[in-house]
């Protein structure tokens, strides 16, 4: 499987109207790969924002497919975020989960924030700033 899994920051941005958010998102609904969410961006994104925001993020994603974790990609993301640590590098559950996600769905992150992602080593979709920029690392950091 593979495909694009999207950050909390992107489903901001789309809800919020900022426009390299709703740029990419565009970008990605116009190809032909699967969209996805999980249990860390669903709760991320829709725990503040106003009423009117989360109504638009309610609607993204219910249109997304929605991705669970096993054990093995949380053994995975275990074993990444004490790897990480070891490195004296920041390593929060959440980013861990999403980049396990990855990991075993063989997608790509897309998001604002490529640092809280790239030292996974999984794929990195990043937009903002003016630019987008994509990484294709795979693996793992040790």
């Amino acid at each position: 499987m593979s495909g694009y899994l999207l950050d909390t920051t992107l489903l901001i941005d789309h809800a919020t109207g900022r426009p390299d958010g709703v740029e990419m998102l565009a970008r990605l609904s116009g190809e032909t790969g699967a969209l996805y969410s999980c249990d860390v961006t669903t709760s991320e994104a829709m725990s503040g924002g106003p009423s009117e925001e989360r109504a638009v993020i309610g609607r993204l994603l219910d249109a997304l497919e929605y991705l669970a974790l096993d054990p093995e990609g949380a053994r995975w993301a275990g074993d990444r975020r004490r790897e990480l640590r070891a490195q004296g590098r920041r390593s929060p559950l959440g980013d861990s989960i999403i980049a396990a996600l990855a990991w075993r769905m063989e997608a790509t992150v897309v998001t604002r924030n490529p640092s809280d992602f790239r030292p996974f080593g999984i794929p990195v979709l990043a937009y903002g700033e003016g630019q987008i920029s994509a990484g294709t690392k795979r693996g793992s950091t040790s």
